[in-house]
């Protein structure tokens, strides 16, 4: 498994936009690139940081080069519209080496 981690300052007033656009663009990206789906954290320093699971890192790349387009212009817009800092930084990209994550109620 890959993982990409992401990381976006928005707008005051907009986090909930913001989280709206991101939900409906990580399903596309799910949908369409492959993705395993992410996590959107809100860190303490007022960062929204997203974690992306991927199977592979080719499966990743291939979908990072394409700009990860997808089909839901409004949801993109809102994205955008809502960033104080544009684009959003890649904070980090890993080959996942142990997994002990369990899901809740699992």
């Amino acid at each position: 498994m890959y993982v990409a981690v992401y990381a976006w300052r928005v707008k005051p007033g907009h986090e909930a936009r913001f989280r709206e656009a991101w939900r409906r663009g990580t399903q596309a990206i799910t949908r369409l690139y492959g993705s395993f789906g992410s996590r959107l954290h809100l860190a303490s320093d007022g960062r929204f940081i997203g974690y992306a699971e991927w199977p592979d890192e080719a499966t990743w790349r291939a979908a990072f080069e394409a700009k990860m387009v997808y089909d839901d212009p409004e949801a993109r817009a809102m994205f955008v519209e809502a960033l104080a800092e544009k684009p959003g930084e890649l904070i980090a990209e890993m080959e996942v080496t142990d997994d002990l994550l369990t899901r809740a109620g699992s």
